[in-house]
């Protein structure tokens, strides 16, 4: 998992949203994490990486997750969205059936059972 010739690229806002996400993966998927913030030239930079692949942004359910979503949006408008339920407000914390019903939803490949 998180092969750096993927297609599919998921951003996810820490090392521990990374490790829950990587137990339920099913396909080959690059996942970046943006510990919680992202500057100007570093997002910049993901555009023109990011350009030709899909992009999928699941951030934290927080002032914080919400205020990157809103950045990565502004930037990456073509982005597929997935969110957590807010009861969980953060990735690392959603159980991981959960979690495994946000990413099949949008596509990606996971395991079940």
């Amino acid at each position: 998992m998180g092969n750096e010739c993927s297609d599919k690229v998921l951003i996810v806002e820490g090392v521990t949203d990374k490790r829950k996400v990587t137990q339920i993966l099913n396909e080959k998927l690059e996942i970046i994490c943006t510990n919680g913030t992202i500057s100007i030239t570093r997002l910049d930079e993901l555009v023109d990486e990011l350009a030709d692949k899909d992009v999928y942004i699941l951030v934290d359910a927080d002032e914080s997750g919400e205020k990157l979503r809103k950045k990565l949006l502004r930037e990456m408008p073509n982005a597929s969205h997935l969110y957590i339920d807010r009861v969980y407000r953060q990735v690392a914390d959603a159980p991981l059936h959960h979690l495994t019903d946000v990413l099949a939803a949008g596509k990606i490949e996971v395991k079940r059972g």
